[in-house]
């Protein structure tokens, strides 16, 4: 395995959702410690979307922090993911996946090896990366 490859620096041990849970659940893996700001979701373990953190805050507007109020019970994930996105395979290098976050488009990127998610790399991790190098 190559040194840059993106296995070295992913996240491994994705937590994924389905496009049938609420946003219930959505809200419990938010609230989490060191947590990554997108959450894959995967059905028939293929990856069909992506939540992140700014799509799941404006259509939770107003809900408050109580797990009762009626909008985490009624929408569901597919009501608010991404459909379709981006990715990059265990191919992939660090400096690949650099040269993509640094366009700004994306914060998080998925890693699939035979179309199964297995890892994930954000913003942070690129940047804890070069200042570990730097220093």
């Amino acid at each position: 395995m190559k040194t840059n490859s993106i296995t070295t620096i992913m996240t491994k041990n994705v937590i994924c959702i389905s496009p049938e849970q609420y946003l219930l659940d959505v809200k419990h893996i938010y609230e989490k410690k060191k947590w990554h700001h997108h959450i894959p979701v995967i059905e028939n373990e293929e990856l069909v979307g992506m939540v992140s953190l700014i799509d799941f805050m404006y259509h939770i507007s107003g809900a408050g922090i109580s797990d009762d109020h009626k909008i985490y019970k009624e929408l569901r994930v597919k009501d608010i993911m991404t459909q379709k996105p981006f990715y990059l395979t265990t191919t992939a290098t660090i400096e690949d996946v650099a040269k993509v976050l640094a366009e700004g488009y994306y914060h998080a990127i998925p890693i699939l090896e035979n179309n199964k998610i297995v890892g994930i790399v954000s913003t942070a991790d690129i940047i804890k990366f070069l200042l570990n190098e730097a220093l």
